[in-house]
């Protein structure tokens, strides 16, 4: 059995963002020459998220208008765990979209359903973050 790691780093301009990051671990694949077998693809990071789902901007402003109904980024003073940062609302937004996903591998191709897309969801922004790659298999 084959083992692969690697670690993506992203770097968003604003505090929220979704980025498809489909291409990214396909390639990770493609260096893995991994044929058959298992890919993990985690948030290495508290306030971002790793998920599968279609790639549709209208998809995504839904997303980030259910997400901000749930957990508001401000009044920052709503959340206890804003004493010393500002990002409790991250947190609970990460919790909801999730840490990873993981994918089967089917000959050098990642198995998707229809649509099926990778995304990196990052809900405190403007720093650096890094994604984790795992793939095992022969």
């Amino acid at each position: 059995m084959k083992s692969y790691r690697k670690e993506l780093i992203f770097h968003t301009d604003q505090r929220r963002a979704f980025i498809n990051i489909t291409p990214l671990v396909e390639e990770c694949l493609r260096e893995s020459g991994i044929k058959e077998g298992l890919l993990l693809c985690n948030a290495m990071h508290i306030t971002a998220s790793v998920f599968i789902n279609d790639d549709e901007s209208g998809l995504h402003r839904d997303f980030e208008r259910f997400l901000e109904k749930l957990a508001p980024e401000k009044p920052y003073s709503q959340y206890e765990h804003n004493t010393f940062e500002d990002n409790a609302d991250a947190h609970l937004k990460r919790t909801i979209m999730g840490r990873e996903v993981v994918v089967a591998v089917t000959n050098g191709k990642l198995d998707f359903g229809p649509w099926e897309q990778i995304f990196y969801g990052e809900f405190d922004g403007k720093r650096r973050k890094k994604v984790l790659v795992k793939i095992i298999g022969e």
